[in-house]
């Protein structure tokens, strides 16, 4: 949706001569934001001690996961053996640990974004930082997110610069 008003924006601007106003001589560059910030050290030691930090709830969700399959491969393979009032216990225990199952999958991934948004948020300065220098040195006039972009030289990509500038950042 931005990208159609950005473009509807550019052709308004050719097409009634404001084309002009806007100088020719600004340079234009992209970033993937994404990909830099996930390439960063930070992002890096983030991810080693999240898994560090849930590995418990890691293991109890794959452990409740193991269980349930287990139960239903039991339900599958003897249902033909068991009485109905086994069977019946069976699938309201299948259940009740599908139940726990998904309860601990929700928990899990809602703490885990919560954190990841919390790295987000907390890495934005340092990102707005490093791109406003990066940009004076470069001497850009104008950042763009690279999905933006139709098509831009390679040599207009600052995402490695980023990188490196997140890298080297205190």
């Amino acid at each position: 949706m931005k990208l159609i008003r950005i473009a509807a924006l550019a052709l308004a601007l050719v097409s009634t001569g404001y084309a002009g106003m806007v100088s020719a001589a600004q340079k234009v560059a992209v970033v993937d934001l994404r990909t830099a910030l996930l390439s960063s050290q930070a992002a890096k030691k983030f991810g080693e001690n999240l898994k560090k930090d849930f590995a418990d709830e890691e293991a109890r969700l794959r452990e409740v996961g193991e269980q349930a399959q287990k139960m239903q491969e039991r339900l599958k393979k003897d249902s033909a053996i068991m009485s109905e009032t086994e069977r019946t216990k069976l699938n309201a225990e299948l259940e009740e640990k599908a139940q726990e199952f998904n309860f601990l999958k929700n928990k899990y991934q809602s703490a885990i974004s919560k954190r990841e948004e919390l790295f987000l948020q907390e890495s934005k300065p340092k990102v707005d930082e490093a791109l406003k220098k990066i940009a004076e040195k470069e001497k850009v006039d104008v950042i763009l997110p690279s999905k933006l972009a139709v098509y831009a030289n390679p040599s207009l990509d600052l995402t490695a610069k980023l990188i490196e500038a997140l890298n080297s950042a205190k």
